[in-house]
C-alpha cells in the first residue's frame, strides 16, 4: 500500500454508527462478499452498486460508533472503500481499522460527493481541489501496520525477521 490515496468522495454526516455500516442482520456470515455487498446499507442501500474500488468516505464526528463490530472496517475495506477520512473516529472503530488494514484519518475536510480528494497518511494531509486540510498524523507504529496489511499480517512479517 502506498502511503497516498487518492479516490471519489463519498459523504456522510455525523455519528454514522456501525449499524448503519454493516447492519447486524448480516453478522452471523464471515463471507466477506456478503459484508461488502451491504455495506453502508443503513444509510444508502444501493451504495455498493454505487461506489469503485479506490474510493474514499468523508465523514463528520464519530464515525464508527455503536458496537465494537470488527465487521463494520471490513466491510467498508471489502467493497473497496480506500480510505475513510473523518473529523473524528469512534475509538474502537478507529483501532478495528488499523487492526484490518483500512486506512483512516482524522481530519476535518470540507469537500463535495464525488469530488476526488488525495490523502497522504505519511504527512498527515488531506488535498481536496486546491485546499489541503491538516489532517492527525497516525503514528509510524501504526503507519508501519497498515503498510503491512493489518495487525495480523504485521505481526506475521514480525514474526520472520
Amino acid at each position: 500500500m502506498n502511503m497516498t490515496i487518492s479516490g471519489s468522495v463519498w459523504k456522510y454526516g455525523d455519528d454514522i454508527d456501525t449499524d448503519v455500516i454493516i447492519p447486524g442482520k448480516y453478522l452471523r456470515t464471515t463471507d466477506m462478499q456478503v459484508f461488502a455487498e451491504h455495506a453502508m446499507e443503513g444509510i444508502d442501500p444501493d451504495f455498493s452498486k454505487k461506489i469503485k474500488p479506490g474510493d474514499i468516505i468523508v465523514a463528520g464526528e464519530n464515525f464508527g460508533c455503536g458496537s465494537s463490530r470488527e465487521q463494520a472496517p471490513l466491510a467498508l475495506k471489502h467493497a473497496g472503500i480506500s480510505c475513510v477520512v473523518a473529523k473524528s473516529f469512534a475509538r474502537i472503530f478507529f483501532r478495528n481499522a488499523i487492526n484490518i488494514g483500512l486506512p483512516i484519518i482524522e481530519a476535518d475536510v470540507s469537500c463535495q460527493e464525488g469530488e476526488i480528494c488525495t490523502v497522504d497518511l505519511e504527512l498527515g494531509k488531506v488535498q481536496c481541489a486546491d485546499r489541503v486540510y491538516e489532517g492527525t498524523k497516525l503514528p509510524d507504529f501504526l503507519q508501519e501496520m497498515l503498510l503491512d496489511g493489518g495487525l495480523v499480517a504485521h505481526r506475521k512479517k514480525q514474526a520472520k525477521n
